[in-house]
């Protein structure tokens, strides 16, 4: 069984008003930032999923 340390690894360059952000929503959420990155972008992925299927 594979857990999340299998998963694919990315390095990313952020400029700092991003990664102090990222750093605050962790700390404010009790969770790690790549928790929150990875929230960020699930988020993103949904809405457009939701647009994509309601009709015009």
């Amino acid at each position: 069984m594979s857990g999340q340390r299998d998963w694919p690894k990315l390095m990313l360059r952020l400029p700092p008003d991003f990664k102090a952000f990222i750093e605050h929503e962790a700390t404010r959420n009790g969770s790690s930032q790549n928790s929150e990155i990875v929230r960020s972008i699930r988020e993103r992925m949904d809405r457009q999923r939701s647009s994509a299927v309601t009709p015009a």
